[in-house]
């Protein structure tokens, strides 16, 4: 798809992004990334993870690719950091 700078981190997989995307006739910038499941903020290890998401990609740019669907206002792609994608460093969510 395209470069997007991420704006926000919502939790350990949700994010949201800069300019907004559009695909398929929808727009929006929350971002949700294909290939791990990260706790959710009230469960154990999600604080972790939102906190390792945001050392990995908040004010940085990512790209992303490969769209699949929109989830409840949510893109949901591959998501690439650096030519990796995002899921590889979170293995532990897989």
């Amino acid at each position: 798809m395209a470069v997007f700078r991420v704006t926000t981190i919502i939790d350990g997989d949700t994010f949201t992004v800069a300019p907004q995307w559009q695909w398929n006739g929808q727009s929006g910038a929350h971002v949700r990334p294909t290939g791990y499941d990260a706790p959710e903020l009230h469960e154990p290890g999600g604080q972790a993870a939102k906190a390792k998401l945001s050392r990995l990609i908040l004010g940085r740019n990512v790209e992303l690719r490969t769209a699949h669907r929109v989830d409840r206002g949510r893109l949901v792609c591959d998501v690439y950091v650096d030519g990796r994608n995002l899921a590889d460093y979170f293995p532990e969510y897989r």
